[in-house]
């Protein structure tokens, strides 16, 4: 499949910001599954973007934007080819063993009701860790109301699941919370999601998880649809947790109260829908 994704952030600033660095985590890179045809990121100021990687070996991009400006529009175009894997991923940059993935983070503390689901999910599985994870992506998908209003960035792994309502993001955490507590390193991973059901505007980019499966390596699994991955995600960056894995971060000098406005298209190259 090939997807086409443009995503546009516009921040506004009522009194004039005097400066803004940014991190970037935005740009996909090529792996087993997944290769990037084109991917262009624009900025509404004159700045220089500089590339670099990160510890996980995500691409990154960071700007510095010298004010007053009271505007900073942030624009992401590109087209990606992807193909279905069954979930596994390979060919990816890994600068760390899987074990380090056994790191518990704030975000991703597991309490005993997550440990617990967890536990059912082992023992539904007879103990085989793939089928544990099928099993626990099932079980979080099947109690798990998909709600923007009660949770935020800060949200952790055990308030989302005691409202038993999230975000993607909430429900990846509570995932790999429990995949951890079993012993099965699991990170975090942010991209995106083609829909199936037509539906292309979305509110911002969308989160699951990769849990390490012997013999098998890094399985992707995607608590909110209850699935693993597919042709239809695309795979960005990877972290601990959600912080390790942020589209942007930064921090600004002056410019007041600032308010965001996220607008993420994700569908169907032209180009293929033609052929």
């Amino acid at each position: 499949m090939r997807i086409r994704i443009s995503h546009t952030t516009i921040y506004r600033y009522d009194r004039p910001a005097a400066g803004v660095i940014q991190t970037l985590r935005l740009t996909p890179r090529n792996h087993d599954g997944q290769y990037v045809v084109g991917w262009r990121i624009d900025l509404s100021e004159n700045c220089r973007l500089a590339r670099h990687e990160d510890a996980f070996g995500n691409i990154t991009h960071v700007f510095t934007a010298d004010g007053p400006f009271s505007e900073l529009h942030l624009t992401v175009d590109g087209e990606v080819e992807t193909q279905d894997t069954g979930g596994v991923v390979a060919g990816t940059v890994e600068r760390f063993p899987a074990s380090l993935y056994l790191r518990e983070t704030d975000l991703t503390h597991s309490d005993p009701a997550i440990a617990e689901l967890a536990r059912a999910a082992q023992r539904q599985a007879g103990g085989d860790p793939l089928q544990t994870m099928h099993a626990l992506v099932r079980s979080l998908h099947a109690v798990m109301s998909f709600d923007t209003s009660p949770t935020g960035t800060t949200t952790t792994a055990a308030q989302a699941f005691a409202l038993k309502r999230g975000v993607c993001q909430d429900l990846s955490h509570i995932f790999i919370a429990g995949a951890r507590s079993l012993g099965i390193p699991a990170r975090y991973v942010g991209g995106h999601f083609h829909r199936s059901d037509g539906v292309t505007d979305q509110e911002a980019g969308h989160a699951w998880a990769e849990a390490y499966v012997p013999d098998l390596g890094w399985v992707a699994f995607d608590p909110t649809n209850g699935i693993s991955a597919t042709e239809a995600h695309v795979r960005v960056a990877v972290g601990l947790d959600y912080l390790g894995a942020a589209p942007v971060r930064g921090s600004r000098q002056g410019g007041g109260v600032e308010s965001m406005e996220v607008a993420v298209t994700v569908a169907q190259s032209a180009r293929q829908t033609q052929n």
